[in-house]
């Protein structure tokens, strides 16, 4: 069960590991103002609690030739079980989709979508998704310019 962060300290540690995650925990403990033992008893707390989830890397996209954005709007066909796990099922194994959310409104998830193109986008939207029999429609908003982009 995830616990609530205990106080500010805890805030002050998530914020500097947001920035930093491969910050030593001597500094770590520095910046925030505790001891290294009291900061890392801390850390370990927050791990177990499950609050802080992982440590990731942030790698430049175009390492991989993705150099356009796409946000992709789709609309199922039909609300059912089935189509809705086919749909959500087939999103997992796509390596161009980082994100797919399940939202509210006209559509029912939008994807952001990664490609090194309009022609792979394209052989994306052919090749997969309005392959799915549970797709009605699917709308796509390039990505021009990202001004801030937030990882938590």
């Amino acid at each position: 069960m995830t616990q609530k962060i205990a106080d500010d300290m805890d805030r002050k540690i998530l914020k500097v590991l947001m920035s930093d995650a491969r910050v030593a925990n001597n500094e770590l403990a520095e910046r925030v103002g505790l001891s290294a033992s009291a900061c890392l008893r801390r850390l370990r707390r927050l791990e177990e609690a499950d609050i802080i989830q992982g440590y990731t890397a942030v790698i430049d996209p175009a390492v991989e030739g993705w150099t356009m954005t796409a946000l992709a709007s789709v609309r199922l066909s039909r609300q059912h079980e089935d189509e809705i796990k086919m749909f959500e099922d087939a999103v997992r194994e796509w390596d161009e989709v980082l994100e797919c959310h399940l939202v509210t409104g006209s559509r029912d998830y939008v994807l952001k979508v990664m490609s090194a193109g309009l022609d792979q986008y394209e052989r994306f939207i052919k090749e997969k998704i309005a392959r799915l029999k549970c797709v009605d429609t699917i709308e796509t908003s390039f990505v021009m310019n990202t001004i801030k982009a937030r990882r938590i």
